[in-house]
């Protein structure tokens, strides 16, 4: 029997460009369900959408009164005071919610929704990125929230912050490939869900969110750079309040390496989920 064409080694394989083509493809369905998950998350309450105000409010004043008061951190050699320790802590914690919400929810993501497993034409590899959308929507409220705070206290910004959104692009395809991998994983280990809460408190503590990366021993450098983390949240911080640019070949080398990350997240979704049906 002569094997069809579509059958060869080369089809088992998603291609180059097949998560971006994926999502751009149902990018309608993306949003819908985006805008569904977030109408559920916050219908009933009393403050509603401001819960996604409030939040980054409460945990920066919180942390800032930790790591500036109780503990006297200093941002290197800064001398802004505490202000300016508050707003470069939220920018971190803004990056790192993003990363950190997805790879909460990725675990269970297929389980919380066995009704579309079932469904033999519905594009299941989409939710992951309905959930990067969802935190993304609520790190663009609390980026607006920085911004404001940071024209109130110290003036208009540097124009590198135009830049912040090619910075934030390979975190989304990271958080992508990832939850990709997790929301897979997750189908046919359950455990794994405990273990992403114990991963995530540990990796906030060992991402220079509280501190930055010149204020670590030389010795343990190292460990922190190898952090995935650790890049974006530097040039973050030196877009948004110092006005340095990251280097093109860093950024281009870094986003490279964030898309094979996602291409073999969604290629190991793809090959894993035809068992998705038995499994749950």
């Amino acid at each position: 029997m002569i094997a069809s064409p579509h059958t060869t080694t080369a089809s088992r394989f998603p291609g180059p460009l097949a998560p971006l083509t994926a999502i751009w493809e149902h990018r309608r369905l993306v949003l819908r369900l985006a805008r569904r998950d977030l109408e559920a998350r916050y219908r009933g309450s009393l403050l509603g959408l401001f819960w996604a105000v409030l939040t980054p409010l409460l945990m920066m004043a919180v942390y800032t009164f930790v790591f500036s008061v109780v503990f006297q951190a200093r941002w290197g050699a800064s001398t802004g005071g505490k202000a300016e320790f508050a707003l470069l802590l939220l920018s971190g914690l803004i990056l790192f919610t993003i990363f950190s919400e997805c790879l909460a929810r990725a675990p269970g993501l297929m389980l919380e929704n066995v009704s579309y497993i079932k469904k033999v034409v519905f594009p299941l590899e989409i939710l992951p990125a309905v959930v990067l959308s969802v935190a993304l929507v609520n790190a663009t409220i609390g980026f607006v929230i920085l911004e404001l705070f940071a024209l109130v206290l110290f003036g208009l910004p540097p124009l590198t912050t135009l830049l912040f959104p090619l910075i934030l692009l390979p975190l989304c395809l990271v958080t992508l490939g990832v939850t990709w991998f997790l929301a897979s994983l997750g189908v046919f280990l359950r455990d794994i869900r405990q273990m992403i809460g114990v991963l995530v408190t540990m990796l906030m503590f060992l991402s220079p969110i509280f501190y930055p990366v010149s204020a670590i021993p030389e010795a343990y450098r190292p460990v922190i750079l190898l952090n995935p983390l650790t890049l974006l949240l530097e040039h973050t911080r030196d877009a948004l309040f110092w006005g340095k640019a990251p280097e093109p070949l860093v950024w281009l080398a870094y986003t490279a390496a964030a898309y094979l990350v996602a291409w073999l997240g969604f290629a190991w979704f793809q090959r894993t989920r035809k068992a998705f049906a038995d499994v749950v």
